[in-house]
């Protein structure tokens, strides 16, 4: 059962650490994917239960004063307006937080508006797939 102030029919999408957190500062506002998305409107961000393993992933929190290890995983942390989805371009690595070159034959989804709930909320049931709700099982 979702707390009270949470939609059950909101899809969340599980992002790793610290790119969720740079969402949140608004300082990530693309997400780079591999496959493109029709979902628009609000979405949950559920920080993956490990960190991100992308060489990019370090160098963004340092340069913008991100301590990795203080940051929640496996948790619902906040959400976002997912406006847009589009082909990724090398012009779009500074809104990606990742150099030109990760950005080849990708997608970017374009995000506005992040809310950081006030604190790091439990799922009921895990990711099983790029998308799923955090708060009823996949068909129900």
């Amino acid at each position: 059962m979702p707390p009270s102030n949470l939609d059950p029919l909101i899809p969340a999408v599980g992002i790793r650490q610290p790119w969720v957190e740079l969402i949140l500062l608004g300082k990530k506002t693309l997400e780079i994917r591999s496959q493109n998305t029709q979902i628009r409107g609000t979405i949950y961000l559920y920080a993956s239960q490990r960190l991100a393993d992308h060489p990019a992933a370090p160098r963004a929190a340092l340069d913008h004063d991100v301590d990795v290890s203080t940051l929640p995983l496996g948790r619902l942390v906040g959400s976002v307006q997912l406006v847009a989805s589009r082909r990724a371009t090398v012009d779009d690595a500074k809104a990606a937080c990742v150099p030109g070159e990760f950005l080849l034959n990708q997608y970017a989804w374009v995000l506005e508006s992040p809310v950081r709930f006030a604190s790091p909320q439990p799922v009921d049931y895990l990711p099983y797939g790029v998308w799923f709700y955090p708060f009823r099982r996949k068909g129900s």
